[in-house]
């Protein structure tokens, strides 16, 4: 029985579609985290996907054993994990929604190959606008519930616990708190929920003698919204923080360790909510999201996440015919 268990994870594959800089750092984040034996880069530039394997496949090997290599869509044979990053990237002072025309299209293609030649596996979007395109790539390859999903909020929730742990000076460990809804501008904290080490936050500021009421919190999210269109602007993209995040995920999935993290799905009548993919905080394991967890939020979070719902629900409908 061990050496059965030992084999499992020795065979454990990935393939990455997109090589651009956030497919390329995701690839280098999961070999030094040694999450794979097989790593495959496609991408429509097969030299570039040729080239970003080999650089990172000659690092020292005790950082990482997993065979890295350029493939094609038939590589997806057999994966346990497929993680799709294709798509242009956000240009400055652009909203994700306005990359969908764009991007809408690349999914449809990358669809289109995938599905000649998968088998089994979850299947995670990382490319934007990511609700929209984990709910089409969910609907076109028509797998089970939560089989696809996408990274969501999860990467801006990353960003509010750093902003959270810079204010209270602690580590951000002890920090639990989600953003939820569209990977947008609706997108809100659920602040009802935020804990320091399971204290509710404002006890925690009583007893410590930091202020906390709305001021600090419209800082703190203003912070988290417009951070990623800061990175964009100084150095024209963004990909390492999205890279940990997806390894965070990866884990969860090829090493069957459950995680709690607000990713974006289809929804099937959570919070009444049907029909469209928004970020919940969902557990996720070997098939993808085993389950969206319905919490106890305050009137008005529930009411934020029907805007947020709205919202992509009316930008769906004018994808329709796609």
């Amino acid at each position: 029985m061990e050496n059965k268990l030992y084999a499992a994870i020795d065979n454990r594959k990935v393939a990455i579609i997109g090589a651009g800089f956030v497919g390329a750092s995701i690839a280098y984040s999961l070999t030094i985290r040694d999450l794979a034996s097989e790593i495959v880069l496609v991408d429509i530039e097969k030299e570039k996907a040729k080239g970003e394997a080999l650089d990172i496949q000659h690092g020292i090997a005790y950082m990482g054993t997993s065979s890295v290599r350029a493939g094609d869509y038939s590589d997806c044979k057999n994966c346990d994990l497929i993680i799709i990053t294709a798509g242009r990237n956000r240009r400055i002072g652009e909203d994700r929604l306005d990359m969908i025309e764009d991007n809408i299209i690349t999914m449809r293609d990358v669809v289109n190959e995938i599905s000649k030649y998968y088998t089994h596996g979850a299947i995670m979007v990382v490319s934007n606008p990511v609700d929209i395109l984990t709910y089409k790539c969910a609907e076109w390859l028509g797998l089970p519930n939560g089989k696809v999903f996408g990274t969501g909020c999860v990467l801006d929730t990353s960003r509010l616990v750093r902003s959270i742990a810079n204010y209270t000076n602690l580590n951000t460990e002890v920090i639990k708190c989600n953003i939820v809804g569209e990977h947008g501008t609706t997108q809100f904290p659920v602040w009802s929920r935020l804990s320091i080490a399971g204290v509710p936050m404002d006890e925690y500021c009583e007893n410590v003698g930091l202020p906390w009421g709305d001021e600090q919190k419209d800082a703190l999210y203003n912070q988290v919204l417009n951070m990623g269109a800061t990175i964009i602007k100084a150095k024209g993209k963004t990909h390492y923080g999205i890279a940990t995040c997806v390894c965070s995920l990866a884990d969860a999935v090829l090493n069957q360790r459950l995680t709690v993290a607000p990713v974006t799905s289809p929804l099937q009548g959570e919070y009444g909510i049907s029909d469209v993919a928004l970020s919940l905080p969902s557990i996720v394991g070997v098939n993808g999201v085993e389950h969206r967890l319905e919490e106890h939020w305050l009137k008005s979070e529930r009411d934020k996440l029907d805007v947020s719902a709205q919202k992509l629900i009316e930008t769906l409908e004018r994808l329709k015919g796609f």
